[in-house]
């Protein structure tokens, strides 16, 4: 072997493959490129994981790479999630995914838009990224432990949810019959449906009568899959006897003011697997930090950003409020009485999302520092 061929070789080693994806149903579009000028893109079917890993060779032998080239990727985050994230880190690529959001776009017209324009904008972002420029913002893959432990939580909102809407949905049938009612279903619901009268004093009609128990089973099902996952949700914590997760519920839960559910979601959402510098990265990514807009002699105030995790900026807006309920001797709720209570309805609104935030920051040193938010009470003390 000649040197010039022992150098290129070495060369050919040495350089990257970056692959950008655009991930749907049905197809992915992959796109490749060494040096932003050679570029080769393929489809596979979506999902299809030997597919993918047989394009990825080819591609580093269409573009002149060794086969053990070290390769660069990204995808946008959807509704894929990071199993495939998970799959390529274990394939030693170097993965990153992308906050659809945060990708900047031509904004001097309309912009065309294609599958295959997308998947070629994501190649040439990866590359600026991986050169230093600030292109996107890259989401924080959680562990699989910790993106399980989220699980309980999301799926009691969505069962919830769906219990208030079979509730509406009940009291708005019994409505169009002239009847009014504060609560529905119930273990003797098939007692009342029966004892119902319609506007008239008579009997309801017995399709009604059927919808009316149909609805009444599957809220009363509802129900008990709710108050299932609400004593699974205790026993985990009760049963907690190790430092982690379930230990920061339990350490939290301790505080006036913290009930079981908001613990749990301040942990299983935000404390639980963040890891925070400062306080200024515990307010930006619950998404309770102001947003200035100045430009030459105007300058405002665009309110909050909103960026973040909206379930830990909601409830810590709710959390506020209670805190100054069951709190009231803190710092913190003194600071909001000589500041914002003798205000109107809109200066208390306004404020108490400063306190949202300062609330935020005062229990992250709590679990990671063990410092007491000043003049707080602990629950039986």
């Amino acid at each position: 072997m000649t040197q010039a061929t022992q150098v290129e070789e070495v060369s050919a080693k040495s350089v990257v493959l970056y692959m950008a994806m655009e991930l749907s149903l049905k197809q992915w579009k992959l796109a490749f490129t060494v040096d932003g000028r050679k570029k080769r893109q393929v489809t596979i079917d979506g999902g299809d994981l030997v597919a993918l890993g047989e394009a990825i060779e080819r591609a580093k032998e269409k573009l002149g790479l060794a086969k053990e080239a070290a390769v660069y990727s990204c995808y946008e985050a959807g509704r894929d999630g990071f199993w495939l994230h998970r799959t390529l880190t274990t394939w030693g690529i170097r993965n990153v995914v992308v906050d659809p959001a945060s990708v900047e776009v031509n904004r001097h017209a309309r912009r065309a838009k294609t599958d295959r324009l997308d998947v070629q904008m994501l190649l040439e972002k990866l590359r600026r990224y991986r050169q230093g420029d600030q292109v996107w913002r890259v989401v924080r893959v959680p562990s699989e432990e910790a993106e399980a432990g989220r699980n309980l939580h999301r799926e009691l909102e969505k069962l919830k949810a769906e219990r208030g809407r079979h509730t509406n949905r009940l009291k708005g049938l019994l409505f169009t019959q002239g009847i009014r009612v504060d609560k529905v279903g119930g273990p003797n619901w098939a007692e009342r449906v029966e004892a119902f009268r319609k506007w008239d004093d008579g009997p309801l009609a017995e399709d009604f009568k059927g919808q009316l128990l149909r609805e009444g089973e599957r809220l009363e099902l509802l129900n008990r899959q709710i108050k299932a996952l609400e004593e699974e949700r205790e026993r985990r914590v009760t049963a907690a006897d190790a430092p982690g997760p379930l230990a920061k519920v339990q350490h939290l839960r301790q505080l006036k003011g913290i009930g079981p559910v908001a613990a749990w979601v301040f942990v299983m959402e935000f404390f639980g697997w963040r890891e925070f510098r400062n306080r200024k990265e515990v307010g930006a990514l619950a998404g309770l930090v102001g947003t200035p807009y100045a430009s030459g002699s105007t300058y405002r105030e665009q309110g909050i950003s909103k960026q973040g995790n909206a379930r830990v900026r909601t409830l810590a807006i709710e959390i506020a409020w209670l805190w100054l309920r069951y709190q009231p001797d803190s710092a913190l709720s003194q600071w909001f009485n000589e500041r914002f209570a003798k205000g109107g309805s809109r200066h208390r609104r306004v404020g108490i999302v400063a306190l949202a935030r300062k609330l935020l920051v005062a229990l992250w040193r709590y679990l990671e520092k063990g410092v007491v938010p000043e003049g707080a009470s602990l629950k039986g003390v």
